[in-house]
């Protein structure tokens, strides 16, 4: 499975967005456009990503610029993997 895909999944997992996500690209912007992805979204999809990919992510490696796009997401799990 490709970086997007699981991401996307974990996305649509955590957050509950069902087809919405379909939609979903590496430009799709997240915080701050998708009202579900709160405070307590993204330390679980944190949490999400630290089991699905097997890595750990530091206080000092979570920014609002990680979470920004979908794209963004997808190229910090592709530096931590």
């Amino acid at each position: 499975m490709s970086s997007l895909a699981a991401i996307k999944a974990i996305l649509a997992d955590t957050l509950q967005l069902g087809g919405r996500i379909d939609a979903f690209d590496l430009d799709t912007p997240l915080l701050g456009s998708i009202p579900e992805l709160d405070s307590i979204a993204v330390i679980n999809l944190i949490t999400a990503m630290e089991e699905q990919f097997g890595f750990t992510v530091s206080d000092d490696e979570i920014s609002a610029d990680t979470f920004s796009s979908v794209g963004s997401l997808v190229a910090f799990v592709d530096a931590k993997t």
